[in-house]
């Protein structure tokens, strides 16, 4: 199964991860988060990381997901990334990580696309007129559709 590591700024990793045990009732296997500290050494936290994807890699690859492209837990993992095999996706949300977590069966470079998408497709404008029509069901919750 493929393993997925959160590598963002301190504590939106711990947050998401948390996240993922209450929507789930627990927590996920093959699942980590590195929060990055403030001033933090960044080969220390490299080193961290490494560590981590180790733990959750089972040969079947691993998904980096991160906060903010560029930024230093960005390059933190950018390291990390590996052909095929490590696969690093900058702006993370609840989304994005709820349908990863559901679709871990497969290679790691044919679920990218469908990560991106459900991570956009969660962006949107919400008015009175919306709420209505757009109350997702738990399941629809769980697999990141509506």
């Amino acid at each position: 199964m493929i393993g997925i590591l959160l590598v963002s700024h301190e504590p939106l990793g711990t947050a998401l991860l948390n996240c993922t045990r209450h929507i789930f009732g627990r927590l996920p296997v093959q699942l980590a988060a590195l929060d990055v500290i403030p001033d933090e050494d960044p080969d220390v936290a490299l080193n961290a990381a490494r560590e981590l994807l180790a733990r959750i890699n089972d040969g079947s690859g691993v998904i980096v997901l991160t906060d903010v492209f560029g930024a230093t837990p960005s390059r933190i993992a950018t390291q990390l990334a590996e052909r095929d095999r490590v696969v690093v996706v900058a702006g993370v949300n609840l989304p994005l990580l709820i349908k990863a977590l559901g679709n871990r069966r497969g290679p790691v470079d044919e679920l990218i696309d469908t990560l991106i998408e459900s991570g956009q497709r969660a962006i949107r404008l919400v008015d009175g007129a919306d709420l209505g029509d757009s109350q997702a069901t738990p399941q629809e919750a769980r697999d990141g559709t509506r």
